[in-house]
């Protein structure tokens, strides 16, 4: 209302093209709106009167409209009411005002557009669709800039300054739109009514403050060293998006200066790596812990946002200790944080601003629970308060389920939220960034797939939403910043809500103050890179001041607007588990998750699905889903397939809608997927056009997913693709929606595209990433990859990274020079090095995702560094990689492939009970299982795997009580470079991933190390590696054996990598692209050092999950910690995975007696140490026998009534047991899935109340060991890993201490001299007795010294006497002995200094104390004399010239005891510096005394830097050159002129030596080597070093293990100790060298590879005094033979080969394995000199390519000759009779090769021949060595012969090369099958001659009667003229011909093979299909076997 007139405001609006939104704005003010066209006159008399004027925006140019322009100049003139403008309003203004506008290049269009309030300097989000500009510079005097384009710096708007007059460019009213600036409206009518109530008009007020008010209400954070906290292992629900939340925060404080120091016990991840944070501790992220690294390292910030709901918990715990420890917490404040996380005080804050909770309530116990939950009405969801991933939550029908879900929510949390449930509405998310300034934005939105009611990260979630209307995403999005300003929150949040689908109702669910998985998803969906941001953030940098990563040039405050979709699906590994509940709910339980990212829907959920397992095609027909409708209704993680099999059913969109609640759009867009899969199957390879093939793959369908639908193969459609020239785009992730440049590498491939984004010039090294992280493969896969691309791009090489990790550091898009959002499968990694043109391939890092592709990646001709894919197939192959351990001598335990119950049960009587039992071909031992006895073996055989055939069970001989070791090597060649061994501390059987592991081992017999050493280094040799490898050894009674070998990077490489310093992945690296690696890098680990590495386990989210270990991969992340011994690192890392050391009361229930007698003595040193022991029946028993008091508990049913006294149950549940120990007996007979044992029930309840448990023996012992040990667990540095290179000294002397006023009453001068003295890390100074004027040479000048002394001296000190021509006789003894040294000063005065007085003081002065002099030039040689004479020992101090150095070296020479030191200034400055200046050094003698280092004993400090300051008229004191000293040695260290040995000796022990000085206890130095930072001079005094960079610097010192100096400031009281009368001798002896071999020469590069030898091993020899083995680092030496481990075959010396029937078995076995080695030569050297000077003769007699060239090239790769005699050209062509030939031709050769058209021939030719002949074909004969390749071939591809089917096809009749096979077949067990028509069926006689050797033979005539069973199907050539007719010839060749269909409906892996020429048996299109498509291979392992032959024959 007005407020005089007490009626509505009016306002007239001038049209000039008006929206109805601004309309409304006023309208909905209560404004009464009048609106005009554009040139009505509304200053005319007549015009009723009005209070405001409005002009509204328009399109076009401003300047065309004139009469508005003019009117307005008009009304401006009258200055009578107040005036605003939107959009052409505004300029339209501005040109009334004078100021001028102009055509913009593109204008601004959009939502996003940042605009800058120029008055309180507040940023924006504003809607525009402009193309003019007014131009500031033209704005007339009182008219000034009201917001600024924060993108382009245009002007957004004006005002007036002394009338209220504004306008703006932008839509302040925009629908939908953001609504941040419709405040403008509010501000106008305002102004209005303020120019009414006062009758003038008052300028515009706005609101937000003034920009220099809001900078001094939050300053920037003057921080300098800033605490991050990670989050510990990985966990559900934590999982590795903190790794790469936690790197980008240290990336964005590095780039801001500042020290950063991570607490991350997760040794896995790049945050803890070397290089990016400049100090991480290995230690638990608990309050504790915290506590005392805060006391130690007094940093003055920290984040607790940065590592999920661990580091918040701790924040909030410690929240009112921070201010009292000097710590500020950066970021969203703890208050806030609390606010969020508790959910009373979350609903009440949302009551405050009118923004609705779900209905809810909060209890502390069940009965307020259940009261909570009758008010509100089930059904209701129930919510633990401070947990993440929804842990202790779940929905409740009924009150039962109310009480179950609750009682376990109390165990983890304080309080419980009891909430309606709104199951079935959407769920929605936005992240949500704000900064300290107010300015708020929403960085991205996302929509989950699934409705309300499971678990975000266990949801399908799409970004950005793609069901909402702009009018709800618009409200959602304003209340979010609503709410996210009211909370306070500064840095990064989300908040989800839950919309009902039918109305705009909704209901805020939570916030998540903190960095959370939707953060890195939406950070990787959108490029926008929030954590980083967050970091920035909280340090108080306004967003709009730091720059958008992706353009580089605009404002990262703005909101992400994207022109592609992005889909996240979870991975879930619940199959690893025994009994655990499938159903998904509100509690998450998936251990990773996918993203990919497209243009289409389809495109990128088809991708997606793609990603979470190689198994599944796409949204694709499957038979996942037993029963569909119970999964729709109550969905698993199967539930997406489970609709895909629906449609198949032809169930409707709404029918799947009611039942699922997914929105109908989505299932719109699935069931377009269904029907273009149902029309693909109509096609075929052939009938497919390329429209129809382009329409599929912009619906997301993988070329295997279409071979699948038309009966073809993956490779055959991308044939075709290629030939219709349908191939992906590469387009860049976009933000900003080609408003602006984008120069990001951020990369994806799409179907629905017109071109690339980018150009492939780079050929970048493509590095395949880990993909999903699952059990098996995590965030070390992570790490691996990340340190490969880095080291690649240290090395100048472009890099590619490919993965669809959203949680990964190595989709960060600034890891590599491109990152490719990509699946890893054959299809995509082939389209990006096609596009790329990239060198090559790293598979190796990734895990096994890139592995399981490598092989047909190589077979497409893909570069693949390292170790080749066919070595990788021969270690994963366990047929092959067996026989290769034989072959090398290396023990495995005895394991055989079966297919039948009785073969089974015979194997295992063999090798004896128990034994290991599993499916074939498997990561992290899905299925496997032990098995103990005979019944056992039955009934899991019966119930968990079906034998047969085709599902073979592969048993092995298990081990018990073998000790696991863990083998880490790189290798170069074959030949190893770098090794690692660590121990478990499980015995073998807890798979490797679940093992605790140690290193350097503690408990390992040398002799066991050795032959682990030996072992490798064959392996490493046979396989040829060249990369990394990992060997995993079991060790029993010193025996060996191999348990696995994985041919790439392995879960403990970061772990080995981070505890020894030496990066195996980057000297992996090196090796494959053949970069120089230097081998055995010397490493120096203390012998008090060790890491254990301990896994971290999520059983609390998998509920009903059995919590034992076995042989099946259950831990989902690790951590290690480090300590003095391994102890005190397991109980750290132990703690760091949640346990909490029992306090009081520890329960026991051991199953066997083995194990009750194995932990007895831990059980009684428990009991000492005051521990109270409780036990169930058996274990109670056991323990009072042997006299152990315990407590005995009851474990009966539920229902059973016992007292809660003796009730296990009870005592779990009230939190009256602090650790379980439960030891599960064997289970010697598998009980039924069903039956829970009451182990199992007990088991699952310490896990369901948090009540710690530990189920194995061996690593009980280890706790209970360290627990009664009451380690003291402080911070040390053996806790920390730091970026730089550190070094503690021990303290250090400082030997020429000037102070000037040393004997002047009152001076201050000693206190600043040793305060200094500490800062510069010296804990002791000797004082020089002469100050500026004034000396110590008497007992009253000592006294008036030691009065200056007394309260004021920070480290210990020594003072001296000065020489004077007087005082000879006045020293008499008492000063003698309080003085540490005699001074003989030259440079003082000259009656001190004559000779006479010299010889005086020398021989009076006590032997045992030293005398120093500064004698210089012509002074000194009669002093040395002197000392000579009186053989006394002489310090010469300040060193500087030439010829002293010479003269002092001649002394030392001449074995005269003299000493000398040279000040710190004179090695770094000199005149040339300083001209004009006496006290430095010429340049020339500085050079001298570097050149003399060797004679220099010691650096000091002394007078120069004092003199320095004085001569050159700069402030000096008794501070100067002492802080300078350190950093200009470590510079020198730096640039490798000095080592940090040479300062230890210079600074410590020559000093202590000389001075005879005590060495102080635990007390150390600790400085930072290599990491440059500014010099800080604290003092007052001049310094040359101010304002540079310096390589090095005191970080810490501790004396007496106190910390007194940190981070440049002086902490400790002033109680240092005179030693001037303490005199110490020390021996001048060689140090005794440490257990770590010879020092490091840290300073220059060593040739240290022979030095290194590991701590662990050293001292375990030492220990066991056993004799000499091969050190642990050093490599075991094998000779490197042409032949390793083979001679050629003895049997075929000299002897010819002329029929298969020659051969048996073990010849076979002995010839391929020649092959083989045979084939790894030829790899590594290209040819052999085996058969050098040999000559080979080929005669053929029929025309041959393949035969006649492979031996051909056979015999030149064994590095013999070949004569080829061309028949049609010799003296056969006269008459010559075969036997002339072969004579004449066994002249000139040693052997020959014959083929000849006649049965017998080679025979014929084999009775004239006086060598070797070697048949190659007679006739319809003999063919023996394409038999032999042929058996050779099945062999290398399956990995066995054995157990195979084999089935020949075509002409059997006539094929000389099938009768051989079927010959050499017959050695084996295989199954044959005949298919031939019925006139050239397989000749009877070679058929009952294999029956006769026992092989199972089967004739036909159709090949589709054995296809199914066919491991190999052998085709041969059909000729025409074998048949009668053409129709015969015709119908024969159409159903013996081998084509895709064919193939589609055989086993996927079975192998096509052909003796070739064909003729067309085989369709060319096949020969596409690498991997079945055996046939040219053949003849590649043809060469092999030829190579063997000739050289067995001839060799």
């Amino acid at each position: 209302m007005h407020p005089v007139e007490k009626r509505p405001v009016r306002v007239i609006a001038v049209d000039v093209g008006m929206k109805f939104n601004q309309i409304r704005c006023f309208t909905h003010r209560g404004v009464e709106l009048k609106v005009v066209p554009w040139d009505y006159d509304y200053l005319a008399s007549s015009e009723e009167p009005f209070d405001g004027l409005f002009v509204s925006n328009g399109p076009g140019d401003p300047t065309m409209a004139k009469p508005t322009i003019v009117r307005l100049a008009k009304a401006m003139e009258n200055a009578d009411r107040p005036i605003f403008g939107i959009c052409l309003g505004h300029q339209l203004l501005a040109l009334a005002a004078g100021a001028s506008t102009s055509k913009m290049k593109y204008g601004n269009r959009g939502h996003n557009i940042p605009c800058t309030d120029a008055l309180s300097g507040r940023c924006y989000i504003t809607s525009q669709n402009h193309g003019y500009q007014v131009d500031t510079s033209s704005l007339s005097d009182g008219w000034k800039e009201l917001f600024k384009n924060a993108n382009d710096g245009s002007n957004e708007g004006i005002y007036c300054v002394d009338k209220p007059f504004f306008s703006v460019q932008f839509h302040p009213e925009s629908t939908p739109g953001p609504r941040d600036t419709e405040f403008l409206f509010d501000v106008f009518i305002q102004n209005i009514l303020d120019c009414a109530k006062t009758r003038k008009l008052v300028p515009i007020s706005m609101p937000g403050g003034t920009k220099e008010e809001n900078e001094k209400r939050v300053p920037r954070a003057n921080v300098q060293k800033v605490l991050v906290l990670g989050s510990g292992g990985l966990s559900i629900g934590q999982a590795g998006e903190f790794d790469y939340s936690g790197s980008q925060a240290i990336k964005a404080l590095k780039g801001e200066g500042i020290y950063t120091i991570l607490v991350n016990p997760n040794i896995a991840t790049i945050a803890t790596s070397r290089g990016l944070a400049d100090k991480v501790y290995f230690l638990p992220v608990t309050p504790e812990f915290v506590r005392k690294i805060i006391k130690y390292e007094k940093p003055d910030g920290i984040y607790v946002t940065f590592g999920g709901q661990t580091a918040l918990n701790v924040g909030i715990k410690l929240k009112d200790e921070f201010e009292a420890l000097g710590v500020k917490v950066l970021g969203t404040p703890i208050d806030t944080i609390i606010t969020t996380e508790d959910r009373q005080l979350f609903a009440s804050a949302m009551a405050e601003i009118g923004e609705r909770c779900a209905q809810s309530s909060t209890a502390t116990t069940l009965d307020e629970a259940v009261a909570a939950a009758n008010t509100i009405n089930y059904p209701v969801i129930v919510r633990a308060a401070y947990a993440l991933g929804g842990l202790g939550s779940g929905f409740a029908q009924d009150e039962k389920q109310l009480k179950a879900l609750c009682s376990k929510a109390f165990a983890t949390s304080p309080q419980v939220l009891v909430e309606k449930s709104m199951k079935g509405w959407k769920e929605i998310e936005y992240e949500v960034v704000r900064d300290c300034r107010d300015n708020c934005i929403t960085v991205c939105n996302m929509e989950n797939f699934d409705p309300l009611g499971i678990h975000t990260g266990d949801s399908i979630v799409v970004a950005p939403s793609q069901t909402l209307s702009d009018a709800d995403y618009n409200m959602l999005r304003t209340t979010a910043i609503n709410v996210i300003r009211h909370l306070g929150v500064v840095g990064e949040c989300n908040i989800q809500y839950a919309l009902n689908p039918f109305s705009k109702e909704y209901c805020i669910i939570e916030v998540n103050a903190r960095l959370s998985r939707s953060s890195a998803l939406a950070s990787k969906a959108t490029g926008y890179p929030l954590a980083f941001i967050a970091a920035k953030l909280g340090l108080g940098i306004p967003l709009n001041e730091i720059k958008n990563s992706v353009t580089k040039v605009t404002s990262a405050c703005f909101e992400p607007s994207l022109d592609y979709v992005v889909v996240k699906i979870p991975r879930w590994d619940l199959k690893k588990f025994s009994r655990v509940s499938r159903l998904l709910s509100s509690s998450m339980k998936s251990v990773g998750e996918v993203m990919s990212i497209g243009r289409s829907f389809q495109e990128t959920i088809q991708k997606a699905i793609r990603a979470i397992d190689d198994q599944f095609t796409g949204f694709a027909k499957n038979d996942f889903v037993e029963d569909i409708d119970e999964e729709l209704m109550n969905p698993t993680d199967k539930r997406i397939f489970a609709i895909a099999a629906a449609f198949h059913r032809g169930y409707s969109v709404d029918k799947i809608w009611q039942m699922t609640n997914i929105d109908k759009w989505f299932l719109t867009q699935l069931q377009s997927i269904h029907h273009m899969e149902k029309r693909l199957s109509d096609y075929t390879i052939s009938s497919i056009g390329s429209m129809a093939l382009r329409q599929a793959k912009q619906l997301g369908f993988s070329d295997r997913q279409l071979a699948g639908c038309m009966g073809s193969t993956e490779l055959a459609v991308r044939r075709l693709r290629q030939e219709y020239g349908v191939m992906p785009y590469v387009k860049q992730i976009d933000t900003v929606a080609a408003e602006f440049p984008a120069y990001t590498n951020y990369l994806y491939t799409t179907y629905n595209a017109v071109e690339h984004d980018i150009t492939f010039n780079d050929r970048g090294v493509m590095v395949l990433g880990s993909g999903v992280y699952r059990i098996g493969s995590s965030v070390e896969f992570d790490w691996c990859a990340v340190r490969a691309i880095r080291t690649l791009r240290d090395n100048g090489l472009p890099t590619v990274m490919v993965n669809y990790n959203p949680e990964t550091v190595s989709t960060d898009y600034d890891e590599a020079d491109r990152l490719y959002f990509e699946n890893i499968s054959l299809e995509t990694i082939l389209d990006v090095y096609d596009t790329e043109s990239s060198r090559g391939v790293i598979i190796s890092m990734g895990g096994q995702t890139p592995n399981n592709i490598a092989l047909p990646l190589y077979r497409q001709n893909v570069k693949i560094y390292g170790t080749s894919p066919e070595m990788i197939d021969t270690a994963e192959n366990r047929f092959k990689f067996s026989r290769l351990l034989d072959e090398i001598g290396v023990d495995q335990p005895s394991w055989k492939e079966l297919s039948s119950f009785d073969e089974a049960h015979a194997f295992c009587d063999k090798v004896g009970y128990p034994v290991l039992v599993r499916p074939s071909y498997v990561l992290s031992g899905a299925a496997m299982n032990v098995v103990f006895s005979e019944n056992d073996l039955s009934s899991y055989l019966s119930q968990a795997t079906a034998v047969s055939r085709d599902h073979p069970v592969v048993i092995s001989k298990y081990i018990e009580g073998a000790k696991e070791i863990e083998m880490d090597a790189v290798a170069k060649g074959g030949k190893m470079i770098m090794h690692y061994i660590s121990e478990h501390v499980e015995n073998a059987g807890v798979h490797s991933g679940d093992a605790t592991l140690i290193h350097p081992p503690q408990d390992l017999d040398p002799e066991t190390v050795r032959q682990i050493e030996e072992a490798t280094a064959k392996i490493g040799n046979a396989l040829n590696v060249t990369g990394p490898f990992n060997i995993q050894f079991i060790a029993k009674n010193n025996e060996i054996k191999v348990i696995e070998c994985n041919l790439r990077a392995a879960r403990s490489f970061p772990f080995v990598s981070k505890v020894t310093g030496v990066d195996a992945i980057e000297m992996a690296t090196k090796a494959m692209l053949d970069l120089p690696v230097e081998s055995y890098p010397y490493i120096a680990l203390p012998a008090d050092y060790v890491g254990v590495k301990v896994p971290q386990f999520s059983f609390s989210r998998l509920s009903g999950a059995d919590p034992v270990l076995g042989v099946e991969m259950a831990s989902t992340g690790e951590v290690a910690c480090f300590g003095k011994d391994k102890y005190e690192a397991y109980i750290k890392a132990l703690i760091s995975t949640g346990i909490v050391p029992p306090k009081k009361n520890i329960l026991f229930s051991i199953g066997s007696y083995k194990e009750k007698l194995e932990i007895l003595p831990s059980v009684q040193k428990l009991h000492n140490a005051g521990y109270n022991i409780f036990a169930t029946s058996g274990t109670a028993d056991f323990l009072t026998e042997h006299n152990v008091p315990c407590k005995y508990l009851e474990t009966l049913g539920e229902d059973s009534e016992q007292k809660s006294e003796y009730s296990l149950t009870q005592h779990l549940a009230n939190n009256l047991i602090d650790m379980y120990i439960n030891l599960p007996s064997k289970n010697h007979y598998r009980r039924p899935a069903s039956y829970a044992s009451k182990g199992y029930r007990s088991r699952r309840m310490a896990v369901d109340f948090a009540v710690p448990l530990i189920t194995n023996v061996k690593v009980a012992k280890l706790f209970f060991e360290a627990l009664v040990r009451r380690l003291p667990l402080e911070v040390s540095p053996v806790d920390a890993k730091t970026s730089h290179d550190t070094h503690t000294f021990a303290g250090l002397i400082n030997i020429a201490a000037f102070v000037p006023g040393l004997t002047i009453p009152g001076s201050l001068d000693f206190s600043e001299a040793t305060k200094a003295s500490t800062s510069g890390g010296f804990i002791t100074s000797l004082i020089l007795p002469v100050g500026a004027g004034n000396k110590i040479v008497d007992t009253a000048s000592l006294e008036a010294a030691r009065a200056n002394v007394v309260g004021s001296a920070y480290c210990n000190y020594a003072l001296s006497i000065s020489a004077t021509a007087s005082n000879v006789k006045s020293l008499d003894e008492e000063i003698e002995a309080d003085v540490k040294t005699l001074f003989i000063p030259f440079h003082y005065s000259d009656a001190e200094s004559q000779v006479s007085v010299v010889a005086e003081h020398f021989a009076a002065w006590p032997v045992d104390k030293p005398i120093v002099t500064d004698a210089k030039g012509a002074d000194l040689a009669p002093v040395l004399l002197i000392a000579g004479l009186h053989n006394r020992s002489l310090h010469v101090t300040n060193v500087q010239s030439k010829d002293d150095i010479l003269l002092i070296s001649l002394s030392k020479a001449k074995q005269l005891k003299v000493t000398c030191d040279v000040s710190v200034y004179s090695l770094f400055y000199s005149r040339a510096d300083f001209p004009g200046v006496t006290c430095l050094p010429t340049a020339e003698d500085q050079k001298a005394l570097w050149q003399s280092l060797d004679v220099i004993d010691a650096f000091s400090v002394g007078t120069v830097p004092y003199q320095l300051a004085h001569e050159i008229g700069k402030p000096a004191d008794a501070s100067s050159g002492i802080r300078e000293a350190l950093p200009l040695l470590l510079n020198a260290v730096s640039e490798g002129r000095l080592t940090l040995d040479a300062v230890r000796q210079r600074l410590h022990e020559n000093p202590i030596r000389i001075f005879g000085l005590p060495d102080q206890g635990n007390t150390s130095v600790e400085v930072i080597v290599g990491r440059k930072s500014q010099f800080r001079n604290t003092g007052a005094s001049w310094s040359p070093l101010t304002g540079s960079l310096v390589a090095g610097a005191v970080d810490r010192v501790l004396v007496h293990g106190q910390t007194v100096f940190l981070d440049g400031e002086v902490t400790a009281s002033p109680i240092g100790r005179d030693l001037s009368s303490a005199t110490v001798s020390h021996v001048p002896a060689e140090r005794s060298m440490s257990i770590s071999g010879q020092r490091p020469d840290l300073g220059t590069a060593a040739q240290s590879q022979s030095k290194g030898v590991d701590a662990a091993a050293q001292t375990q020899a030492q220990k066991t005094s056993a004799p000499a083995v091969a050190p642990l680092q050093g490599p075991a030496t094998t000779p490197q033979a042409v032949f390793t481990h083979l001679v050629p075959h003895p049997a075929f010396h000299r002897k010819h080969i002329l029929t298969v029937k020659q051969f048996k078995h073990r010849d076979l076995h002995d010839l391929f394995a020649l092959a083989q080695e045979m084939q790894l030569q030829v790899e590594r050297n290209g040819t052999l000199d085996v058969l050098k000077g040999k000559v080979l003769a080929t005669l053929f007699f029929e025309p041959s390519t393949r035969t006649s060239s492979s031996f051909d090239a056979a015999m030149k790769r064994c590095g013999g000759e070949v004569v080829a005699v061309h028949v049609d050209a010799s003296s056969v062509q006269k008459g010559e009779s075969l036997a002339d030939t072969i004579r004449t031709l066994g002249c000139y050769a040693d052997a020959i090769v014959i083929r000849h058209p006649d049965v017998g021939s080679s025979q014929l030719a084999a009775k004239f021949s006086p060598v070797p002949i070697l048949n190659a074909g007679d006739g319809i004969g003999e063919h023996p060595s394409q038999a032999l390749l042929d058996v050779f071939t099945i062999r290398s591809e399956l990995g066995t012969v054995n157990g195979k089917t084999i089935t020949m096809l075509g002409d059997l009749k006539n094929g000389r090369t099938v009768h051989s096979l079927v010959a050499l077949l017959s050695l084996y067990s295989v199954r044959l099958n005949f298919v031939a028509p019925p006139a050239l069926a397989m000749p009877a006689a070679v058929v009952s001659a294999a029956r006769r050797a026992g092989v199972p033979v089967h004739q036909c005539e159709s090949i589709e009667d054995v296809l199914a069973e066919t491991d190999v199907l052998y085709v041969t050539r059909l000729q025409r003229e074998r048949f009668k007719d053409e129709t015969e010839w015709a119908t024969a060749r159409e159903g013996y011909r081998v084509d895709h269909a064919l193939l589609a409906r055989a086993k996927e892996d079975m192998i096509v093979m052909h003796p070739l020429p064909r003729v067309n048996e085989i369709d060319p299109e096949v020969d596409f299909d690498s991997r079945r498509a055996v046939y040219f291979r053949q003849m590649r392992y043809g060469l092999f076997i030829r190579m063997a032959l000739l050289a067995s024959v001839m060799g």
